[in-house]
């Protein structure tokens, strides 16, 4: 039963140190000057190269497939695993070029990963979770036992809320996102140096802004009134993930058992606990406002009260509160679980709306078929800021006659994901069992399994003319076969459209996302021109830390009203 009870007990341990040895030096080591620190990372990363190779030797069953990347037979292993960091996506290039529809093996720090060809797609898609588990592979990615979210290992209430909550009532829920997407938009665009007759240029970090709106619009859906528009949260959401995949990401620079000595020594880290402390304030607060409501919504339902739009609110944070059980319901998972959901819903978002609009910058022919198509569903409908209600209570026109219109915004949403996905190795499982396959291939337990995503979208056999940039690819595929059209929408999960996964365990607030980003890019197009703070660089180049994809943060667009 979620009760008060439930809400207000004590928090669980969120260091997993067990042994007095261990908090010895823990203490000592939080106490580090930061010279310090990075000098004891230095002389720990020292030892480990001369260690590594050493420790891990003979632990695992052999994969009975070639690694890719050695130099010579001299080179040694963790010299490869070093150069997988930063080179990531030439040692794909290379295996996936000369080792044509071939499986291969890629090393890195923590992990060896399995490529399998496109070719082994469906047969995975039909392996249960059981298994070959995606959640398997993200979550050991984040080093959860250290960061206060082993919760995700055992439980999938955050994945249940988007796929039997969010997904059957997408346009409610993108109806309400809108709503503080009006509000976020007055606060978080440069309206007042922006002049009114179009003729000044105003430089913008155009994915801080994009990041600024999604987590606003995130936090209505997942939280409601008044943990939207709480600078604390909104705060946590953006920084949580960095801090996260910093912190993850050196960690398993190092073997696992170096991990109690290590976990105290980053910064990030030490960030992601006090981020988590900060959120159960705020996200407890919300639960508590839930369970004293809950009767009076009861009454509500039999027509004996009457509830204000506050209480009225329908949120995820309210769907899991009724639907989980024992701990999922503590307040120390439920706002950790909360912090998750971030993870997932705003970076990757924002990254995706930069690349569109660097797209667009780099091939600004383009802009006058974006802005006619806006321009014309907007003389039906009203503005794209009208959409779906531009205050509380909706009104207007809904977010889904707007959203469904954008065809051509839809392709070139497509396009560029296509050329520039948010993870280059993907869909990711993790063998949960020993598996064979059909032909006879063996995954052993505990291996990383991927496909070269990038590589097969950016194919000649994938795609005609792969490398130039056609944003109404998929616009034309729709028209050209119109009973397939919902097979080209974005979304949609495809054997060449890998960005959001694929099969049962594809992302499961796909749409959401895909919503989130044609309202905010209709309503850049509709008000605003853009261009490149500096065109002599270009457009900005994306970076690979490992298979994760990231823009580059440094990059500003120049931006100024429309004239009409």
């Amino acid at each position: 039963m979620n009760t008060l009870h439930n809400i207000s007990s004590p928090p669980g341990p969120l260091d997993p140190y067990a042994n007095p040895f261990h908090l010895a030096i823990k203490d000592r080591i939080e106490h580090l000057s930061y010279p310090k620190t990075f000098a004891l990372i230095l002389i720990t990363s020292w030892f480990l190269s001369t260690t590594a190779k050493w420790l891990t030797n003979g632990k695992r069953k052999k994969l009975a497939i070639p690694t890719w990347g050695y130099r010579s037979w001299f080179e040694p292993t963790l010299l490869l695993q070093a150069r997988f960091v930063m080179g990531a996506r030439q040692l794909v290039h290379e295996a996936y070029t000369k080792m044509p529809n071939m499986p291969f093996v890629l090393k890195r720090y923590d992990a060896d990963f399995l490529i399998l060809p496109i070719r082994y797609l469906d047969e995975l898609r039909l392996i249960p979770l059981s298994k070959l588990s995606n959640k398997g592979a993200n979550v050991a990615n984040l080093v959860p036992e250290y960061h206060g979210i082993t919760f995700l290992l055992t439980n999938n209430l955050h994945v249940e809320v988007l796929r039997k909550k969010l997904t059957p009532e997408l346009w409610k829920f993108i109806d309400l996102a809108s709503t503080e997407l009006s509000h976020g938009w007055d606060i978080s665009l440069p309206h007042s140096q922006l002049s009114a007759n179009g003729n000044d240029w105003v430089k913008i970090d155009f994915e801080r802004t994009v990041r600024d709106l999604v987590s606003r619009m995130t936090a209505k859906v997942f939280l409601g009134n008044p943990a939207c528009r709480d600078e604390t949260w909104l705060g946590i959401s953006v920084a949580f993930s960095i801090d996260l995949f910093t912190a993850s990401f050196t960690m398993k620079m190092f073997p696992p058992w170096m991990y109690p000595v290590v976990a105290p020594l980053i910064p990030a880290r030490r960030r992601v606990l006090k981020q988590l402390k900060a959120a159960r304030g705020i996200v407890g607060e919300q639960m508590r406002k839930h369970a004293s409501l809950k009767e009076k919504r009861a009454q509500a339902a039999r027509g004996e009260v009457s509830l204000t739009a506050e209480e009225a609110q329908d949120t995820l944070l309210n769907w899991m509160l009724d639907h989980g059980k024992g701990d999922e319901v503590r307040v120390e998972e439920m706002s950790a679980r909360q912090c998750v959901l971030t993870l997932a819903s705003i970076h990757t978002t924002a990254s995706q709306a930069a690349n569109m609009m660097f797209d667009l910058c780099e091939h600004p022919q383009w802009w006058g078929v974006l802005q006619e198509e806006v321009d014309e569903i907007a003389k039906e409908l009203g503005p794209p800021g009208l959409a779906g209600g531009m205050k509380e209570g909706g009104g207007g026109v809904s977010v889904k006659e707007w959203c469904v219109r954008l065809e051509k915004l839809d392709s070139f949403f497509q396009e560029t994901q296509r050329r520039e996905p948010p993870i280059m190795l993907g869909p990711q499982r993790l063998a949960q069992q020993d598996v064979t396959l059909k032909d006879g291939t063996f995954i052993p337990r505990g291996t990383r399994v991927a496909f070269p995503m990038l590589e097969h979208q950016m194919d000649p056999q994938t795609y005609e003319n792969p490398n130039e940039y056609d944003p109404m690819r998929f616009y034309r595929k729709r028209h050209e076969s119109p009973d397939q059209m919902h097979l080209h929408m974005a979304g949609q999960t495809h054997p060449n459209v890998l960005g959001f996964g694929y099969g049962n365990q594809a992302c499961p607030g796909r749409q959401f996302a895909v919503a989130e980003i044609k309202l905010i890019m209709a309503r850049m197009l509709y008000e605003f021109e853009f261009k490149f703070a500096d065109e002599k660089k270009g457009r900005p180049k994306t970076g690979y830390i490992n298979e994760m994809a990231m823009t580059d943060w440094n990059a500003r667009l120049l931006m100024r009203k429309r004239v009409r």
